[in-house]
């Protein structure tokens, strides 16, 4: 008898534990759909470039509990979105479209030509996350390359003030040994990712031409430097293909390996984050160099719907780009924002003044079909 009611009691204790478990995944996923029910859902067709922050917590946060926005990020290639049909795999549109750079914007919002889709009404957008171009190089490269007139340091910030210079060295065959730097072999150069394939790598080109065309970007401007923007490509040698492989190589393999790498100001921010250890055990040698001119990389959010512009309106919030700036090295807002530019201990300017501005695509098919 006292064995039966020992098993009995157990049974009892287990099925009470069950009906528990049971009970709060009940009243958990209830409240969890009662709070998205009270959401908004906007569908975004999204380029690459900024993964890691459209996913931050804080910014999922931010978008729910004060926009009432819960955003559904689909994945699409930059160019897909200005030529496929944007519309979800359930055959339902997209309130927004989040580009990775203006070019891509500004084509979108032309009319389509020959085979491709039909467009959204565009009714708002624009410029949202920027980041500009850099050269990351090291110090005794850049020491020698100031001996050189060719970089110039301005309140703690590194500057290539004489990038004609620069790109006559590459194009001349000169190589770092006439420079100075008897250690390094080789022919200098500035490595970067394929502008042929890359996003990034199109953009540096872009900014390549119109210093070629001293700022002056018309028909016989391209036509008569594309040959040498040829010549200077066949002597970058070998590409990455992402700007996280060629950023990575460059930390890894150090002035030996990447003397001069190209790529976006917000890698080394969102480095020095993400790894302290890392980042403090190489940002005294690490210099970041700014071209000037240099040219911006805009991510650009093109709002189709009512609620599609809430989105866009949200990239207004002061918490949300002060998160883009801190943690992801995203430029946000006015020009000269809230940066604080000092934590890093890197030569980060607050105001990027010298740029040039972004080329129209039909200009980037012109580049990119000529260097292949």
């Amino acid at each position: 008898m006292v064995k039966d009611k020992k098993r009995l009691i157990g049974i009892i204790i287990f099925v009470i534990l069950i009906l528990v478990i049971v009970a709060i995944g009940y009243f958990n996923k209830k409240n969890g759909n009662e709070v998205l029910s009270g959401l908004k859902t906007v569908y975004v067709a999204t380029g690459g470039g900024k993964e890691d922050f459209i996913a931050d917590e804080d910014v999922i946060k931010i978008m729910q509990e004060k926009y009432k926005l819960n955003v559904v990020y689909d994945t699409w290639s930059n160019g897909k979105l200005i030529k496929n049909p944007l519309v979800r795999e359930d055959g339902t549109g997209y309130d927004a479209m989040f580009c990775s750079d203006q070019r891509f914007y500004d084509y979108y919002k032309l009319a389509p030509t020959g085979d491709e889709a039909k467009r959204y009404n565009v009714l708002s957008g624009g410029l949202t996350l920027n980041t500009p171009i850099v050269i990351y190089s090291w110090d005794e490269v850049v020491e020698n390359l100031i001996k050189e007139e060719i970089v110039t340091k301005t309140d703690g910030v590194y500057y290539i003030t004489n990038m004609d210079k620069l790109l006559n060295y590459i194009l001349e065959g000169k190589k770092w040994s006439d420079v100075g730097l008897k250690k390094l072999y080789g022919n200098i150069n500035i490595a970067s990712t394929d502008p042929v394939s890359s996003s990034p790598g199109a953009t540096y080109y872009g900014l390549l031409l119109s210093i070629m065309c001293e700022s002056q970007v018309n028909t016989e401007s391209v036509q008569k430097n594309l040959p040498k923007l040829k010549d200077f490509y066949i002597k970058s040698g070998y590409m990455n293909n992402t700007p996280a492989d060629l950023f990575e190589r460059y930390l890894k393999t150090g002035m030996g390996g990447e003397p001069m790498i190209v790529d976006y100001e917000k890698s080394i921010i969102n480095f020095a984050i993400s790894n302290p250890d890392g980042f403090n055990q190489v940002k005294d040698s690490i210099r970041v160099l700014y071209p000037t001119p240099t040219i911006w990389n805009s991510h650009c959010i093109a709002a189709f719907t009512e609620s599609g512009n809430e989105f866009y309106k949200a990239f207004e919030d002061p918490d949300i780009q002060k998160i883009a700036w801190e943690r992801y090295g995203f430029r946000t807002g006015i020009t000269g924002g809230k940066y604080d530019v000092s934590k890093f201990g890197i030569g980060v300017p607050q105001n990027i003044t010298s740029t040039v501005s972004s080329l129209k695509m039909d200009v980037y098919n012109q580049l990119i079909n000529y260097l292949k």
